[in-house]
């Protein structure tokens, strides 16, 4: 078979490989990578292939492969070796666990400033950050929409600038 005609029934699969690519991957950009070694592979092993063997099973075969060999690799490259005396590491049991002591803390301290705000303010503010739509804190209040809209623009900004005053800085 020729460069020309081999290419042309590489070209012809296109499509079709990168179809398979996906479905093994189920990633765009990794499909993409798996195809391009693909046909790598077939351009650089042209020689291999026989003539009158189906070229499109021959495609498959070696996206196929490439694919499990790559997936080997990386459940290799995530195994963890422990060759300390009686897999001490493995059998310690130790995982880090994370202490939520300062984020308690910090809640506690927002909660406060919250509660520190004027209930002209503070009740939108709440019931927007509950959830509640500007309109339907609007009605729950009978106030007029831009009225909570403002309220709750103030409430916003106050605690802003209490949080910078606590803390030193300015959050995003």
């Amino acid at each position: 078979m020729t460069s020309m005609e081999f290419n042309s029934k590489l070209s012809t699969l296109q499509s079709l490989l990168h179809s398979f690519a996906y479905n093994l991957t189920k990633n765009m950009e990794d499909a993409k990578d798996l195809y391009q070694e693909t046909a790598f592979r077939a351009l650089s092993n042209r020689d291999k292939f026989q003539q009158g063997t189906n070229f499109k099973a021959w495609m498959f075969t070696i996206m196929k492969n490439i694919f499990i060999n790559n997936y080997r690799k990386k459940v290799k490259a995530n195994t963890i070796l422990d060759t300390t005396d009686n897999q001490y590491y493995l059998n310690s049991g130790s995982h880090a666990t994370g202490n939520g002591a300062e984020t308690n803390i910090m809640m506690k301290e927002l909660n406060g400033m919250i509660e520190g705000l004027d209930d002209s303010i503070k009740i939108p503010f709440l019931m927007h950050f509950e959830g509640y739509k500007y309109q339907e804190s609007a009605d729950e209040l009978d106030l007029p929409l831009g009225t909570v809209k403002s309220r709750i623009f103030f409430a916003r900004k106050e605690l802003k600038d209490k949080i910078l005053s606590n803390y030193g800085f300015h959050p995003n």
